[in-house]
């Protein structure tokens, strides 16, 4: 689990092609490394990885190919910029919101604007991500956590304060950009919450259910 508060930027060392999938090295910049061990839980831009290799100056983690197809770690480049954040322990504070470093989208960046010393982005989610992201609530941005200012559909707005924009990789976005998206975990429990009993029930991935049938006169 981590909180969404960046603890350092970092840089992509190498991205190596590795028998079908990737293995990254980063330079973990300031990130405090003295109390990560092997097979601790780093997130990278949102996406959580499994250091696999501590040297010097970074850290190795490998890139399955479930994680280079979900996520815009693909198109990671050398020298490329990377919000990290270490795993959350106990005495860490919950500055943010619970964030799992699971991805479950790719949003795109439609507007940047300034706003007196803040900046304000406007990005479209997919829309099977849109009921779970709600005005004032929490959603993660490549390992970002902030507040949702406004929400039109499957575009939403977020208010970015100099903080944020000094302390992350989010100064350097661009219309067009593509962007990691987690939206927050309380929303999917809930949601699967609601279900009641009908979440013991399998999905029909056809589609063709009884009301589908009643409703295109099949059944009187």
């Amino acid at each position: 689990m981590f909180t969404g508060i960046i603890q350092a930027v970092g840089t992509l060392a190498s991205i190596e092609p590795r028998g079908g999938d990737y293995r990254l090295t980063i330079n973990s910049a300031d990130l405090e490394m003295s109390n990560v061990a092997l097979g601790d839980s780093i997130a990278v831009n949102g996406v959580c990885l499994t250091v696999i290799e501590l040297m010097g100056q970074g850290f190795a983690a490998d890139l399955s190919r479930e994680t280079l197809s979900l996520t815009t770690l693909s198109s990671l480049t050398n020298g490329g910029r990377l919000n990290l954040e270490k795993a959350l322990t106990l005495n860490t504070p919950l500055g943010g919101h619970m964030v799992s470093g699971h991805v479950d989208g790719i949003g795109s960046i439609l507007k940047r604007t300034a706003d007196a010393r803040s900046i304000r982005f406007q990005i479209e989610a997919p829309a099977d991500l849109a009921r779970y992201i709600a005005h004032k609530g929490s959603i993660t941005i490549d390992g970002t956590s902030l507040t949702v200012n406004s929400v039109d559909g499957v575009k939403f707005e977020l208010n970015i304060v100099p903080h944020t924009l000094n302390k992350t990789i989010m100064a350097a976005y661009q219309v067009g950009d593509r962007v990691n998206l987690e939206v927050d975990l309380i929303a999917r429990y809930l949601e699967r919450l609601l279900l009641g009993d009908k979440a013991a029930e399998p999905t029909i991935s056809s589609g063709v259910t009884e009301d589908f049938l009643a409703k295109h006169g099949f059944l009187r």
